[in-house]
């Protein structure tokens, strides 16, 4: 959800705040998140999941969605939006499905590599596609090559709030020392388990060399990641900061004072958008470390260290690192509307 924010603060700035509004789903996260560190107004839709799940699940996801296509119908006549900006996600389903009914130009975006299923789905009814990178291409069935006249590589929105950061506040802050790196480690708004244990495997050889600011998600990790630093020395566990999720206050100083960043390659990378830090990036598969410092990928998909300081890959698209690549917007691509239509933001969790 974090790029559909960063591009409505951009809208906002240049003067169309009156005409915007966040579309999310019925008890999804995004409402208080939206609240929190928004001024957007939010609408929720009926949205599931449709895959997975038993007979009785499937009809009632089927019902749901359906449920979500006529809301979404009712807010589009209601609104009568120029255009909907959507970042994945099921409440994106109902909501394009309406507007592809509807005549409505819509855009989906995807900040990671590899797509869900709902955005494989959009980006087949969309009016455009937009892709952080060109890797992510192959997965939507699109040659790099080939012309794609509705698909666009944009980068990512990174919002104005990372850069300029001051890097000793923001140490200060978390408590941690001005000589020794920092490193943060994040798996998404709801963490990454391999990722987790991976650094918990790692923590006391980690430490040695480093300071951690670990984001572990709200699906349970937490209550393990502190038992597992209970058994590191006084010392070691003063440079350790464990937290479940920081909202972008707490995550633009994350990346104010960090020197590099690991992580499960998603939305959550808009944390990490400052210039000069060294991104370390798995995109879906599982990841093993043994404790030493340089991380090699082979072909069956597992991670591996020998001593050193650099991230290389082996061609399979796991683990991927730039350290020269800074996360930007594409300053050619901008989002536009006609003066008397709202532009509809549909991000989901």
């Amino acid at each position: 959800m974090y790029p559909a924010l960063s591009v409505a603060a951009a809208l906002a700035a240049a003067g169309e705040r009156e005409r915007l509004i966040y579309v999310g789903s019925v008890g999804g996260m995004e409402e208080a998140i939206v609240a929190r560190e928004s001024a957007l107004p939010f609408r929720a839709l009926p949205a599931a999941a449709l895959r997975g799940r038993g007979p009785i699940q499937l009809a009632r996801g089927a019902a749901t969605m359906a449920a979500g296509t006529l809301a979404a119908r009712a807010l589009i006549r209601e609104q009568r939006p120029a255009a909907i900006l959507g970042t994945g996600g099921y409440v994106c389903v109902p909501l394009f499905l309406a507007a592809k009914a509807m005549g409505v130009p819509t855009m989906i975006y995807l900040p990671d590599v590899v797509p869900g299923l709902a955005v494989k789905f959009l980006s087949r009814i969309a009016t455009l596609t937009a892709v952080n990178v060109d890797d992510a291409l192959p997965y939507l069935g699109v040659r790099v090559d080939q012309p794609r006249t509705s698909f666009v590589v944009t980068g990512y929105p990174v919002r104005a709030e990372l850069f300029g950061q001051d890097r000793a506040a923001c140490r200060r802050d978390f408590g941690l020392r001005d000589d020794m790196p920092v490193v943060l480690v994040y798996g998404g708004s709801r963490g990454a388990r391999s990722v987790n244990r991976a650094i918990a495997a790692l923590l006391p050889d980690l430490l040695a060399r480093c300071q951690i600011i670990h984001v572990c998600g709200r699906e349970g990790d937490e209550s393990w990641l502190r038992e597992a630093a209970a058994g590191l020395s006084p010392e070691q566990q003063g440079r350790y900061k464990l937290y479940p999720y920081l909202d972008s206050g707490g995550g633009d100083e994350v990346t104010g004072q960090g020197d590099t960043v690991t992580g499960w390659h998603g939305d959550e990378v808009s944390r990490t958008g400052e210039p000069g830090h060294p991104v370390t990036e798995s995109p879906c598969h599982p990841v093993t470390l043994s404790p030493s410092h340089q991380v090699t990928k082979s072909p069956s998909h597992q991670v591996t260290e020998s001593p050193s300081h650099r991230v290389t890959e082996s061609p399979s698209h796991q683990v991927t690192e730039s350290p020269s690549h800074q996360v930007t917007k594409s300053p050619s691509h901008r989002v536009t509307e006609s003066p008397s239509h709202r532009v509809t933001l549909s991000p989901c969790q």
